[in-house]
């Protein structure tokens, strides 16, 4: 095991038979709420690479320090410094962070060993990157799932151009035009999540992957025997009321138009009747960023029909001009350095964004063969 101290814990557990072993990945940043840094993504790829040789190995459980989030998103403060620094380049820092990071989103959907990942609290942004591509994505009734970078001038990354478009009806395209939160009831009826269990279950999850009895190491066998320790755990005393389920027939008709200015305007001008949940959505999309707006419909469009390394590729396309653009630093500025929460952004209005500032977003800053992703099949 590494030490306590390190940014991520890596812990081979033993289990009681055989010689088989867990690997362990515990996020180690509790007063950052888990934000995901370089280090962090590092030493998880690294991990996961290195335990998918070994045949001892017969599961993985990523988890995180602290009750109050698994992982809270990236570590955009870093990611600010280093577009600082660059000055409307495209900076050194942000091709490195998001090579590793979409390295190791893409490496958790094609392991081939079962992935526990227990996103209990909060799970946004880079943390829904480790989540949405695990074999078993357990959420618990303190889950609250988002991609919120509506609200920092980005656009929902780490993988959103596949998954999103993939969900149920428009439920995808409105959940990344407003970062609209889910809670476990909602990611399970998406699809983001597999299991909803009692947030105290974890430990009971740990002593029942020591205590099974491992026997066949072929991938179905061990997916099999954690779906059966999973369903054994105890479900929340209280389950939480899903958001989306009962207000798909809205958010189908308000994403329903071919243009992203008719739905944006179709959700701000909607008369959300008291809801709770949806007048927080369309508040957010309100205060959003204009290119962001654009983004996340393109994406959503473009990626309905591309393979998960063609996502990934052309998320380190977008992720990286936006780099560039100063949106994505102002947001940031506004959010967290400032902390004045009146981001200046480029263009008022959805309207006024011009489609050569999009199509923009979508050229890369590569060559096919010198891609930092041309090597996901």
């Amino acid at each position: 095991m590494t030490g306590a101290e390190s940014v991520v814990v890596v812990d081979d557990v033993s289990t009681n038979n055989n010689g088989f072993n867990i690997g362990r990945l515990t996020l180690n940043k509790p007063k950052a709420l888990n934000a995901l840094d370089l280090e962090m993504a590092d030493i998880m790829l690294k991990a996961l690479q290195k335990w998918q040789t070994r045949s001892d190995i017969v599961a993985i459980v990523i988890d995180s320090a602290g009750e109050k989030a698994f992982c809270a998103g990236g570590d955009i403060v870093s990611m600010y410094e280093s577009m600082v620094e660059a000055q409307g380049q495209i900076p050194a820092f942000l091709e490195t962070f998001f090579e590793t990071e979409y390295t190791l989103d893409y490496t958790i959907h094609n392991y081939n060993k079962p992935i526990i990942v227990w996103g209990s609290g909060i799970v946004m942004g880079g943390g829904m990157g480790l989540l949405c591509g695990a074999s078993h994505r357990v959420v618990t009734e303190t889950s609250r799932l988002a991609m919120p970078e509506i609200t920092i001038g980005l656009y929902p990354d780490v993988g959103g151009s596949y998954f999103l478009p993939r969900l149920p009806g428009k439920s995808g395209l409105f959940l990344g035009l407003t970062g609209g939160q889910m809670n476990a009831a909602d990611a399970c009826f998406v699809g983001l999540a597999d299991i909803m269990v009692a947030s105290s279950e974890k430990t009971n999850l740990i002593e029942q992957l020591v205590n099974y009895t491992w026997g066949p190491t072929d991938q179905n066998s061990l997916q099999e025997a954690v779906n059966t320790i999973l369903n054994d755990l105890a479900k929340p005393e209280s389950e939480p009321q899903g958001n989306i389920e009962p207000n798909m027939a809205l958010i189908n008709r308000l994403c329903e138009a071919d243009y992203v200015s008719d739905v944006v305007n179709a959700i701000l001008s909607s008369d959300m009747q008291n809801d709770k949940w949806l007048s927080k959505a369309q508040s957010t999309l309100a205060k959003g960023s204009p290119i962001t707006m654009h983004l996340v419909f393109e994406q959503c469009k473009r990626g309905a029909d591309m393979s998960l390394a063609a996502c990934f590729r052309m998320e380190a396309d977008m992720s990286c001009r936006c780099g560039e653009s100063g949106e994505f630093q102002e947001g940031v500025r506004a959010l967290l350095i400032d902390k004045d929460m009146a981001p200046k952004w480029k263009y008022k209005n959805v309207e006024d964004v011009p489609k050569s500032e999009i199509e923009h977003h979508f050229t890369s800053p590569w060559s096919k063969e010198s891609h930092p992703l041309s090597s996901l099949q």
